[in-house]
């Protein structure tokens, strides 16, 4: 079997393609930066020969700025809306029988502060949420021409892979630093906000659970359990035997963007997915790894 992923040297594209190789399926790599096949998911031309080329069983498109910020609008536009339209039209054209997964996320639902589905209503409430939505719209209408196309929609998932913008990632470095001695103070806002700690690894077993089925096409990927971003950092100065409270300075006038985000997952639980790494097991990850 063969696969093509999009966006694969960000975090989800590294544990899928460990994924994919355990199970010998041969993987081509599409990136912007990294050490793949470097390109752009945004030209058409670039996707359409690949995906006429390698008539792959799958594909799974990762490309994103992974921010809600507006200055980037045009951007996630073109990679997110942009680059789903090219790789569906490229594989309607020259390789029908590929499975397409698209990635989806928990922030484009309507919250109310209670489990989100699969099913909920949608809510542009950011540029990203939008450009997010409109994929899953282009994924629902190229069904029509009998494309298998999948959309997972992620909750918080966090790895030693993310970067240091992502509050997982950012806390457990600086507790590093801080025990080698720095004096830095970690700022954020207000740590009382409830989400998932989903271990990436985890996650992408569970998108390997959806493309490889028939009756589900879209369906939340979370744990279905929140912690507060107080209790990662209470777990993370732990490691080291020291009090968070000692390193922390709160960032003044902060509105978040929720108070939780928590997903429904009971769809791929029947699936037959369910996380292996919980939230205390991921704290020890993060810690672990210098």
């Amino acid at each position: 079997m063969k696969s093509i992923i999009f966006g694969a040297n960000g975090q989800d594209g590294y544990y899928l393609n460990e994924l994919l190789r355990s199970k010998n399926v041969e993987v081509i790599g599409i990136s912007r930066s990294g050490n793949w096949l470097v390109g752009d998911v945004n030209n058409p031309d670039l996707v359409a020969k690949i995906i006429k080329s390698e008539k792959p069983d799958y594909i799974f498109n990762f490309a994103a700025n992974s921010t809600t910020r507006h200055d980037v609008l045009i951007e996630n536009h073109n990679t997110i809306l942009g680059g789903t339209l090219n790789i569906l039209e490229a594989v309607k054209n020259h390789s029908p029988a590929s499975k397409v997964f698209l990635s989806g996320s928990g922030l484009q639902f309507e919250n109310k502060g209670t489990p989100i589905k699969e099913t909920d209503h949608f809510e542009a409430s950011s540029a990203y949420s939008m450009s997010r939505i409109q994929s899953v719209y282009a994924a629902r209408y190229y069904r029509i021409f009998g494309l298998r196309t999948y959309v997972g929609y992620f909750f918080n998932h966090e790895s030693p892979r993310r970067t240091e913008r992502h509050i997982s990632k950012m806390v457990s470095e600086a507790c590093k630093r801080i025990k080698k001695g720095s004096k830095e103070k970690i700022t954020l806002g207000d740590i009382s906000v409830q989400k998932e700690w989903t271990y990436a690894g985890d996650s992408v077993e569970a998108i390997w659970t959806l493309v490889n089925q028939e009756n589900e096409l879209e369906c939340v990927i979370g744990s279905g359990v929140t912690y507060s971003i107080e209790k990662w950092l209470e777990l993370c100065f732990m490691y080291y035997d020291m009090d968070w409270k000692d390193h922390f300075s709160p960032k003044e006038h902060y509105k978040p963007d929720y108070s939780i985000l928590v997903s429904d997952p009971n769809t791929i639980n029947q699936l037959g997915w369910k996380p292996n790494i919980d939230f205390y097991n991921l704290a020890e990850i993060m810690m672990e790894q210098v």
